[in-house]
């Protein structure tokens, strides 16, 4: 996926005046909230359980290189193999020799967002070996020649009636006119596409939400149960996951399961959770003959150690975007590369650089929503800022904006004449907007009132007011 975060603002705009992707933002945005509302409200314990999430993930990222090489070490001990990447290069190249000495033409997937990350798909495309991806939304988008949306709900910009009509232009051998009664329909003609594509496949690709060191297992969460199929039917499975996703044992592990779909789909625990350790052993029914984990970097460990480590305890829940209000205006394609919203705001400087998506830290409210929401506690608007001050710090921000900037700080540094400019500005506002309730149009501040209204100030300055107010309280004593 290119990296086309710099066009942020014009891909706003473009989404916020589609109708097509408000109406699916508006449908399935509220549906989050609620579920995710009523599965907190059940757990009584659930503000002590991310403190202990926010814990676990703080000592396993502090002792990160003890924990991955154990990992190493148990995935070894159960006969499958860890290939180390440095860079998505790397990556992409150990993916496709296994692929290559495994003979395979074809290729399951669970989703997976750090495939997106690597553009596993095009890199198998391109020579010669066919993706298919088996989660139902990643599907649908992959027919539709189109990338996720969002991290959990990938065709979370799609609404019923554009799945029906990529249904029969894609499923040409289908009657034209067959009726979609419900949602089942739809998922029980998926279904019909994709079985014989699980056993044909040679090898399986799946993601991991938690690398587990104690026992050198990956850990999967779906609700379809693909993710199962795609890693027991074919002769190889392989576990794609960021080095961050290591933890230290099982128990850590299911405390973050515990956070992670109450936080994510508002269920108390996903339909599937599956934990798979090595190749399989006599007397399994199932399972690969080969288990091969590909250990991705990609930046992360340039993360520790600076302020913005704590962005390496995200869970992928998604939890902040389903609450921001400028994911839910926009959308996930807005932010023109693989994560959306607030902690792709952070996370994508980080992985591709600022200079490249230093739109993203901007594109906040700074309502902290997110920050409250987070699972792990990541503290989001901190992280957006630090970015803000890099972009401002490596002179990326427009010129126009830095020279308003500076005019600031230069009256600020001097109170008298800051408060006398103040008085001037809010004096002469309230002259200009007698009978008028509200400014629609301002010379140097067409930026905010060309999508709001910029209220007429009433009375005098802030510090004005607040030292009356001091004075009248004083005189009551």
């Amino acid at each position: 996926m290119l990296a086309t975060s710099p066009q942020f603002k014009e891909n706003a705009r473009r989404a916020m005046a589609d109708p097509g992707l408000q109406k699916a933002l508006t449908t399935a945005k509220g549906a989050f909230l609620q579920r995710r509302a009523a599965a907190v409200g059940r757990l009584p314990e659930f503000e002590r359980l991310r403190e202990i999430g926010r814990d676990i993930k703080n000592h396993a990222i502090a002792n990160l290189d003890f924990y991955l090489e154990t990992y190493a070490t148990n995935v070894e001990r159960a006969g499958g193999k860890v290939h180390w990447c440095s860079t998505p290069d790397e990556a992409r190249a150990a993916v496709l020799k296994i692929c290559r000495d495994a003979g395979a033409r074809t290729v399951t997937k669970g989703k997976s967002m750090i495939s997106e990350e690597l553009g596993i798909n095009d890199h198998l495309e391109r020579h010669s070996i066919a993706p298919i991806e088996t989660d139902l939304g990643e599907y649908i988008i992959q027919l539709r020649k189109e990338t996720p949306s969002h991290i959990i709900a990938p065709a979370f910009h799609l609404n019923r009636e554009d799945w029906e009509e990529s249904f029969r232009q894609m499923h040409t051998d289908l009657p034209k006119d067959r009726v979609f009664h419900e949602r089942r329909d739809l998922l029980t003609e998926a279904r019909s596409r994709l079985r014989g594509k699980f056993l044909a496949a040679d090898v399986g690709i799946t993601g991991a939400n938690f690398l587990i060191a104690e026992t050198g297992s990956s850990v999967i969460v779906t609700n379809e149960g693909n993710g199962d199929l795609t890693q027991t039917l074919p002769r190889v499975h392989i576990a794609l996951a960021s080095i961050e996703k290591c933890v230290p044992t099982l128990e850590d592990a299911t405390s973050l399961l515990r956070l992670l779909a109450r936080s994510a789909t508002g269920q108390d625990f996903s339909v599937y959770t599956t934990f798979s350790t090595g190749v399989r052993r006599e007397g399994d029914l199932d399972g690969p003959q080969e288990y091969h984990v590909v250990l991705i970097d990609g930046g992360r460990s340039d993360m520790i150690g600076t302020e913005f480590q704590d962005m390496l305890r995200c869970i992928r829940c998604a939890a902040c975007m389903n609450h921001c209000p400028v994911y839910g205006a926009t959308g996930g394609h807005a932010y023109g590369w693989v994560y959306p919203g607030p902690m792709g705001a952070v996370l994508t400087p980080s992985l591709i650089g600022v200079e490249k998506s230093g739109h993203l830290p901007n594109a906040s409210t700074f309502c902290g929503r997110c920050e409250s929401v987070c699972p792990v506690k990541i503290p989001l608007p901190n992280l957006m800022r630090h970015w803000r001050e890099r972009e401002f710090e490596r002179h990326l921000r427009p010129g126009a904006l830095r020279t308003n900037l500076d005019i600031w700080a230069w009256f600020a540094k001097r109170p008298g004449l800051y408060r006398a400019a103040t008085r001037l500005a809010i004096g002469t506002l309230g002259l200009f907007g007698r009978n008028k309730g509200a400014f629609r149009k301002l010379p140097l501040a067409g930026g905010w009132t060309e999508g709001r209204d910029l209220p007429v100030p009433q009375g005098g300055t802030f510090m004005a007011q607040y030292k009356k107010r001091q004075r009248a309280e004083a005189l009551r004593r």
